[in-house]
């Protein structure tokens, strides 16, 4: 297949189609690509616009954020989940102040280096921020190639070099169109070409999809866990963080002890929230926000 046969049409969808999201166009700073690249990591689009709107607000830049306490990184983050990213944006922000003048760095090298940034950060970031050329492989990106490419319905659980070597190959060579392929990518993933149910009638490149072509045969890779949440030390965890972010000081624990009955799994979770420096101890029967 000739990747040309993907680019137009995918090019011309995402022109007409497009999301209008705040970290996107000529206004978005590199700082709030950053900011939505974090907290986009397994939190739906809906969930994040309020939260990034209130962050910018508060912390248009790094140096703005690097200045406040790791608590209130943490409080701002409210229910996006997998708090830990606001420590790791927190850290990234003071590294951006020390190493690179307060200024989102736009290559994939200095990227990579700050704290709780991997591959697929460091290439969103440099790809939508700065207009680089990098394969940017998130889950619908890979959704995508898999179905279109590759001919089958879902990826495998982790990313192949083969699939790597296949997103390359098809990235075209300019600049500024690999940064909008990359994109309109992602958003046909998210729009069009969902886990769940695809809609290829719909869809800018069903003509030229291997998948569709072979009558869309189901996945019959390793087995996909579905993630579980009652019950679990995450649920827990986020009772708990709930209960220190809504307060402000440091709460005692009777009033913990009241958002969580299994006293065993409340106290590990209580315990590795203060190991992921997400809690701090306030004497000796208290908690608080670092």
């Amino acid at each position: 297949m000739d990747a040309m046969d993907l680019h137009a049409p995918l090019l011309q969808w995402y022109d007409e189609h497009a999301r209008d999201l705040p970290w996107r166009g000529a206004a978005a700073t590199p700082w709030s690509v950053m900011v939505s690249e974090l907290m986009l990591q397994q939190t739906p689009v809906a969930r994040v616009l309020p939260v990034h709107e209130q962050w910018l607000e508060r912390w248009p830049t790094p140096a703005a954020l690097a200045a406040e306490p790791t608590g209130e990184a943490v409080r701002a983050w409210g229910r996006l989940g997998y708090p830990r990213r606001a420590l790791r944006l927190h850290a990234a922000a003071v590294m951006i102040v020390e190493r690179h003048g307060g200024v989102v760095p736009d290559s994939y090298d200095d990227l990579i280096a700050l704290p709780g940034i991997g591959d697929y950060t460091a290439a969103a970031i440099a790809t939508f921020a700065y207009g680089r050329r990098h394969v940017v492989l998130d889950t619908n990106v890979r959704r995508v190639l898999a179905r279109a490419v590759g001919g089958v319905e879902l990826p495998g659980p982790s990313v192949t070099r083969a699939e790597r070597a296949t997103a390359a190959e098809i990235l075209p060579e300019d600049e500024p169109t690999a940064a909008t392929w990359s994109i309109a990518l992602m958003e046909l993933g998210a729009l069009v070409c969902t886990a769940a149910a695809p809609r290829c009638d719909a869809c800018p490149v069903a003509d030229h999809c291997a998948w569709r072509a072979a009558g869309r045969p189901a996945y019959d890779g390793p087995v996909r866990r579905a993630q579980t949440w009652a019950g679990t030390d995450r649920q827990c965890r986020g009772r708990l963080l709930a209960v220190l972010r809504d307060s402000d000081g440091p709460v005692h624990q009777s009033r913990l002890d009241a958002v969580w009955a299994d006293e065993a799994q409340r106290a590990r979770c209580l315990a590795g929230l203060v190991e992921d420096r997400l809690a701090v101890r306030a004497g000796a029967d208290g908690y608080a926000l670092p």
